[in-house]
């Protein structure tokens, strides 16, 4: 394995995890604050008919983040790195499809997609680098 690679990729993988942990605060723990509304571009009067999506929407972003975490702690293991890699890469990818899925269904989210889904796509081509050219 590539150590360089494998650091990049953990680096990034490491970012989207934390990326998802800052989204599940936003949407199941500070929906009620006006600015969380106004990132999510939520009209104020709209904000308690969406709290339960917002809410149940954070924990899909905490659970990926917690995936991703596991997987990274795994691959620190020398009996545990290849479930490791798998576990961080299933991850990352999810949250890759997630945005693709955040920008195909409105194409005014491009900058969100991009925040939720560069990171752990970078992560994953580092760790297929890493795995590759070993």
């Amino acid at each position: 394995m590539n150590n360089l690679f494998a650091i990049l990729g953990s680096a990034f993988v490491f970012l989207a995890a934390l990326v998802h942990i800052m989204i599940f605060f936003m949407e199941s723990v500070l929906w009620h604050t006006p600015r969380v509304q106004q990132i999510f571009g939520v009209r104020s009067e709209d904000a308690p008919i969406i709290k339960p999506w917002a809410y149940n929407q954070g924990f899909y972003n905490a659970f990926l983040a917690l995936g991703a975490g596991t997987g990274l702690v795994m691959m620190g293991s020398i009996n545990l790195w290849p479930a490791g890699i798998a576990l961080a890469m299933f991850a990352a990818l999810s949250m890759v499809l997630a945005a693709i899925v955040l920008i195909t269904s409105q194409r005014t989210m491009v900058r969100p997609a991009i925040i939720q889904g560069v990171p752990p796509l970078l992560g994953i081509i580092f760790l297929v680098l890493a795995l590759n050219l070993g």
